[in-house]
């Protein structure tokens, strides 16, 4: 006889027995114009939707509102858009997810014979709906490494089946729908039925796929083609092939071949390569330019590039001024505050723009000024008789969050102005249809670099991570565009030396720790990496800046 519980659901009362699944409980939940339910908590542990409830722990969901949601999304569609391609063009269309854009997905299909049209997008959505009004079953089987690579093969995924070969567990996750095999980081949707909103549009020479807006689970993301980020990925794409390493597993190949120094060094002299044409490109305007505006979100390597940049004027005979921000901060009781009441140093309004757009303006005609210093003890604006007076052959470099939205200069002519986009772009994925998060190559470059040099553990930058990034979303990403040069900073080698810095400190996050989701789910993504050392690194390397040994003051 099947014996029932209680358990407690998003604040109620449930009853369940020894049958009953995540999904069961989720049904009876969903709101219509709130999305679909994707994903469970429960023990501060995310569970797939399938799998059956033990214990009578509370249990809350999440859907598309919920970047974790979200993920399970998008991974539910990518599952139907390789299988329609499997359907429609047979095995040896290889589709390779390349980058994000604007939260999209960049794919191209590369088989000769399929020439990306509008048609022939129409037949891979199309295929896509049928599965999804047919509601098929996305089944996680739990199978031998040895029989998956068998598979991957035969499904002629050869980088899947290179990718187990550093795998460590003897088992791997696959999910199967309707006889087609793939496997995907991360949890999946129960079933296809719960994925009834996406499009496909062409783009460059692939394909993007949209997805729904979190905050509006009925309408697609709102687009707008970032031309310049666009170009910036596809020139990734031509380092990665260059450097012949397009996945995880070609990245540990070079590790177990020995390459991995020569890989570094290659990388190195493409970053040096870009910043000196950033260099060319200001000097080229240098009868014009006098203020060289850096600004990036957090962790990409900015004080570094803008150390590298001001070495390469300096060879092209331009002296530089850095500049800090922080010192234009208003005084602390005139510091916005947020909805809650607290103190918004991100907040353009922090600074003091009349004073910072006055000083530029005497700078630049010549004359001397005397350049404050924010005490941040006092909350107070100081003067030390720091005092600049800008020749007409120097620049100044001025490196802040808000350098690309034209409010904080408003006073500047544009012409006397160059703006530099930085941030860590990866391009490297774990396999065709797995790509590397940007957010957490910079999450975890900040967890090394709050440890070794700010005191913070993993935790804690963790947590300040949300925060952090919904800032960049308002103060950095709208105004992107509007950089005349973009630098990225996103290294093919980096998170193989990062792995030994960071995987101690997301270990010590315990079960009980509001954090601990997001340190189980990057432990499990630096398992895909071999470890390697960065003895090779050079000292002016912007990766320097994270791990220490930088020749720069960082």
């Amino acid at each position: 006889m099947t014996q029932t519980r209680m358990v407690r659901v998003v604040g109620q009362e449930r009853q369940m027995d020894e049958n009953t699944t995540f999904a069961d409980l989720a049904a009876e939940f969903v709101q219509s114009g709130k999305g679909p339910i994707l994903l469970a908590r429960q023990n501060n542990k995310l569970r797939e939707l399938s799998r059956k409830v033990y214990t009578t722990d509370e249990i809350t969901f999440y859907g598309i509102e919920n970047e974790e949601g979200m993920r399970v999304y998008r991974r539910g569609v990518l599952f139907l858009m390789t299988k329609a391609v499997w359907d429609l063009y047979g095995k040896d269309a290889l589709v390779v997810v390349e980058h994000s854009l604007q939260k999209n997905l960049y794919c191209e299909i590369r088989k000769p014979q399929i020439h990306m049209t509008e048609d022939v997008l129409r037949q891979i959505q199309s295929k896509m709906e049928e599965y999804v009004a047919a509601d098929l079953p996305m089944k996680k089987c739990i199978l031998p490494k040895e029989q998956v690579h068998d598979i991957m093969c035969r499904q002629n995924m050869p980088d899947k089946a290179a990718l187990f070969r550093y795998r460590r567990a003897s088992n791997v996750n696959l999910y199967e729908m309707d006889g087609y095999y793939n496997y995907f980081y991360g949890y999946m949707p129960p079933s296809t039925g719960c994925l009834r909103l996406f499009a496909l549009m062409p783009y460059e020479n692939g394909f993007l796929i949209r997805f729904p807006d979190p905050k509006d689970p009925t309408k697609l993301r709102e687009f707008s083609n970032p031309q310049k980020i666009s170009a910036v990925f596809l020139e990734q794409m031509r380092w990665c092939q260059l450097m012949g390493v397009n996945n995880v597993a070609e990245l540990n190949d070079t590790i177990t071949q020995g390459q991995f120094g020569n890989l570094i060094r290659v990388n190195e002299a493409l970053h040096e390569k870009k910043v000196a044409e950033i260099a060319d490109q200001i000097q080229h305007r240098r009868d014009a330019v006098r203020v060289v505006l850096i600004a990036g979100p957090s962790s990409s390597g900015k004080t570094s590039f803008a150390n590298r940049l001001c070495i390469q004027l300096q060879v092209l005979g331009i002296r530089t001024h850095k500049l800090s921000l922080d010192d234009y901060f208003v005084e602390r009781d005139k510091t916005p505050v947020d909805e809650n009441g607290k103190r918004n140093y991100e907040h353009i309004q922090a600074l003091d723009l009349p004073l910072l757009n006055h000083d530029l303006k005497e700078m630049i005609e010549g004359k001397e000024v005397e350049l404050p210093t924010y005490n941040f003890v006092t909350g107070k604006r100081e003067y030390h008789h720091n005092i600049i007076h800008l020749k007409e052959d120097e620049m100044l470099v001025i490196e802040g969050i808000h350098g690309l939205n034209d409010l904080l200069t408003a006073e500047i002519p544009q012409d006397k102005k160059f703006k530099i986009f930085i941030s860590a772009m990866t391009q490297l994925n774990v396999d065709n249809h797995n790509r590397i998060s940007t957010s957490d190559s910079r999450l975890i470059r900040r967890i090394v670099r709050d440890f070794q040099f700010r005191g913070r553990d993993a935790s804690t930058t963790i947590a300040q991570w949300d925060d952090v990034t919904e800032g960049e979303a308002v103060n950095i990403f709208p105004y992107q565009e509007n950089a005349d040069a973009i630098f990225n900073s996103a290294t093919i080698y980096e998170l193989s030396v990062l792995k030994q810095y960071a995987e101690p400190q997301l270990f010590r996050i315990l079960e009980n720790d509001p954090s601990y989701v997001t340190a189980k789910r990057l432990i499990k993504f630096l398992g895909y990496f071999l470890a390697a050392p960065g003895t090779e690194i050079p000292n002016n390397s912007l990766i320097k800046e994270f791990v220490g040994g930088s020749c720069f003051k960082v």
